[in-house]
């Protein structure tokens, strides 16, 4: 019989002790694949949503609330801006572009964003069916928003006040989808895309004058038109020197403030890493414990197979076969555990994901990163190493001594 057979029988022999070492590595394993997979996909999506945006403009506030909401569209903005502030922003000569965004509205608790041009430069879309918006109430849809919505060109909805319900509809106006972007990788996957003058409409108060009124009604036309407001700009430099400059600029000479999407997403990502640390720790814990219980279980198997080993030797297995079979046997055990441990992670986040409401931040368990292939190698280093000292007692057993006790 081979050594793989031999080290397979001799451990599920007790299946309590086995099943409970693998549960344990398994346990270990699935936190640190949790882990690995989660923060791997936050850092992803931090960067391909941000990597062409040099400095957000928005009302003062929190500069990562500003972030989080005109990036990656996950919390409520910090207020307004004066449209004639914000144009008088985009044409200082530190700007290379400046990309507009109306937010405030949602449909089923997907965002409408109200921007322009320079939005589809910015992250380079393109379009899968239909058309770019162009007209008023003309949109046009994420991958996603076309899935999960059930959408399609030629349908039409109404909007929403607020980010995340449904409660008050905006009745008065119908967005219609014009095109569906091609799947981009991106937060643009999960918006609605509109032209501003679309969102500003959603607001504004309907008129009903009489004849005589018609002067008065163009007087506060022009006093809105003066007073449009939008959420935020997204800002591309024109230069290097614009780094030091411009934020400075914005911060100190207007009402508005700056923030930074590289400063910001590291302060968030390393918010976010204390607590993966900290359960990366835990997880850590958790395999050392998993190690020492393998090695108890075949230090004291070894104990009571002392016998057997011995007979194997005198039927003509050498020390080395009786070594690789102890070996194995703790092989077997944290193999098992890690393939387990992966297989539970990737499911227990493909859950997670399922159940999350922000479809901005959404994560899933059917990806793989590399970081996983050094679980399995570790997993089976702490096999070799909780295994190597029963294995070298199983290669220095003295079989006359086993024999004569016995």
């Amino acid at each position: 019989m081979s050594p793989l057979k031999i080290s397979w029988k001799s451990l599920w022999s007790k299946p309590l002790s086995a099943s409970l070492n693998i549960m344990l590595i398994a346990f270990g394993t699935g936190i640190l694949t949790i882990l690995l997979l989660a923060s791997t996909q936050i850092e992803e999506k931090l960067n391909n949503n941000s990597k062409d945006i040099d400095l957000v403009v928005g009302a003062k506030g929190s500069p990562l609330q500003l972030i989080l909401s005109s990036i990656y569209y996950i919390d409520f903005p910090t207020g307004n801006i004066p449209l004639k502030e914000a144009n008088e922003l985009s044409r200082s000569p530190f700007v290379k572009r400046a990309t507009p965004l109306a937010l405030g509205d949602n449909y089923n608790g997907v965002r409408i964003v109200g921007t322009d041009s320079n939005f589809v430069s910015l992250y380079g879309l393109k379009v899968d069916q239909g058309k770019l918006w162009v007209e008023d109430l003309e949109a046009t849809i994420g991958v996603n928003v076309a899935k999960e919505q059930k959408l399609k060109v030629g349908d039409t909805f109404n909007g929403s006040h607020g980010l995340t319900n449904n409660s008050d509809v905006h009745k008065a106006h119908t967005y219609k989808v014009v095109g569906i972007l091609s799947p981009q990788g991106n937060v643009t996957d999960n918006l609605i895309l509109t032209n501003v003058a679309s969102v500003w409409k959603m607001h504004e108060e309907p008129h009903e004058h009489q004849e005589g009124e018609v002067h008065d009604h163009e007087k506060e036309e022009e006093m809105a038109i003066k007073n449009r407001e939008i959420t935020s700009l997204l800002i591309q430099y024109r230069s290097p020197m614009s780094v030091a400059m411009f934020p400075r600029m914005v911060n100190q000479m207007t009402s508005l403030q700056s923030a930074s999407p590289a400063m910001e997403s590291t302060r968030l990502f390393s918010l976010i890493g204390v607590g993966v640390d900290t359960l990366q720790w835990f997880a850590i814990l958790i395999m050392l414990i998993a190690a020492i219980s393998v090695f108890v279980n075949l230090y004291n198997s070894l104990k009571e197979r002392s016998y057997d080993l011995a007979i194997m030797r005198t039927l003509g297995a050498s020390r080395t076969k009786l070594f690789i079979i102890v070996i194995l046997e703790g092989l077997w055990l944290t193999l098992a555990g890690t393939i387990i441990g992966l297989f539970l992670g990737h499911s227990i986040l493909e859950l997670i994901g399922y159940y999350q409401e922000s479809t901005q931040a959404k994560l899933t368990g059917k990806i793989f990163v590399t970081g996983e292939l050094y679980l399995l190698i570790a997993g089976l280093v702490v096999g070799i190493i909780a295994s190597l000292i029963p294995a070298m007692q199983a290669y220095r057993s003295n079989i006359s001594k086993i024999l004569a006790k016995n």
